[in-house]
């Protein structure tokens, strides 16, 4: 994996972006993407369906490797979504990208106290949570996800059934009822977005997780991020609605 820079205020910069063209995506893995006029195969840094995201002929905007040991040189990172009657909506599709945001997010969000000690990748009993928050004597855990799909201008998770996704919002009901502060911090890779919902259409059953983890006292929120081929930024919360 290249390392991406970022600093305090949830920003992450790739180091070399290239734009090109979508082919086509033989697996969740590798996509074929025409850069200059020729094609190559690069990686996929989300396994997700993102169907509505990767179709042929749309710009997306490559993160150039620098391991010469690679199988493939590139990584596909950001699309540019077509819409009709409005410009191209920037989309980052790194998953990888998320927790990364989140984390240097989380330091200026005001949820935590300024001295707060965020830890990554945390195992708890049976669980390992995105990240442990302790705050003097006060523990939370919280679990990032990363938001790409929308339709007009709201946002939903997720875009493919998700057992693992139900799991974690049952291991942070289980958390919230031990007194722990538990939290879901949806990651939009994207502005514009009005609202995020669970989308009840694609996985009812993490939609009903979400809202019994809500009545359980998890909080759920949402931040979007502005983003550039080569940045992403979070910004400002958006609005979570569960029962649309």
């Amino acid at each position: 994996m290249q390392h991406t820079g970022n600093d305090s205020n949830g920003f992450m910069r790739y180091k070399k972006i290239i734009k090109g063209k979508f082919v086509s995506r033989p697996n969740r893995f590798i996509a074929r993407v025409e850069i200059e006029g020729r094609e190559e195969m690069v990686h996929v840094k989300n396994t997700g369906r993102c169907r509505e995201l990767l179709i042929p002929g749309v710009t997306v905007y490559l993160e150039e490797s620098d391991n010469p040991n690679r199988k493939t040189k590139y990584d596909l990172v950001t699309v540019e979504k077509l819409r009709e009657g409005k410009p191209p909506l920037m989309i980052n599709m790194d998953s990888q990208a998320a927790n990364d945001i989140a984390e240097e997010w989380l330091k200026n969000s005001g949820l935590f106290a300024e001295d707060a000690v965020i830890r990554r990748e945390v195992t708890y009993g049976a669980s390992r949570f995105d990240f442990c928050v302790d705050e003097g004597e006060k523990r939370s855990f919280l679990e990032v996800k990363g938001v790409t799909l929308e339709t007009d201008g709201i946002a939903a998770f997720p875009d493919a059934p998700t057992e693992r996704g139900v799991k974690h919002i049952n291991e942070l009901v289980e958390c919230a009822e031990k007194g722990y502060g538990a939290y879901i911090l949806f990651v939009i890779q994207m502005k514009e977005m009005k609202m995020l919902v669970p989308n009840d259409g694609t996985h009812k059953a993490f939609g009903d997780a979400l809202r019994k983890a809500s009545q359980a006292g998890v909080k759920i929120l949402a931040v979007d991020c502005s983003v550039t081929p080569d940045s992403v930024t979070a910004e400002n919360f958006v609005q979570v609605e569960l029962n649309l």
